[in-house]
């Protein structure tokens, strides 16, 4: 297997996604290896049902503005310039594969807590990123800290 050319790191921004950066950055070649960060964010309708009578916009926006700040200091803490972290919006995995191939990654990093289900072995996310996915795949073991 040669080395890999773009990588892209899908954290969810908790403290265990460092562990899931590092892992991504042992595999990296420094000089052959892009790296792109991505966090998918769920709106809200889809996290609690579409027919909820409330105004979420303003919840929305605040998770978002957080979001932004934790990935752009990530990033930071790699070198990894602006144009490659991404925020995207709707299921993880959907949203995972499409830039994956969007962007021509050859890899997808993701954590795994494999707390649940057959999540005991992957994770849900993690999971659903692997079924489906035209790159190879590496889930990463977080283990809180």
């Amino acid at each position: 297997m040669g080395k890999y050319h773009h990588i892209l790191i899908a954290v969810d921004l908790t403290d265990e996604g460092k562990q899931v950066i590092a892992r991504a950055a042992e595999i990296a070649d420094s000089e052959i290896t892009k790296l792109s960060l991505v966090h998918a964010i769920e709106p809200l309708s889809y996290a609690y049902g579409g027919d909820i009578p409330m105004d979420l916009t303003s919840i929305q926006e605040e998770i978002e503005q957080q979001a932004k700040l934790k990935l752009t200091a990530l990033a930071e803490s790699m070198g990894i310039p602006e144009e490659q972290q991404h925020i995207v919006y709707g299921r993880p995995e959907v949203e995972i594969h499409k830039l994956s191939k969007k962007q021509k990654v050859d890899l997808v990093v993701i954590g795994s807590h494999g707390r649940h289900g057959f999540a005991l072995l992957l994770g849900s996310t993690a999971n659903a990123v692997l079924h489906g996915a035209s790159c190879d795949i590496l889930a990463v073991r977080v283990r809180s800290e």
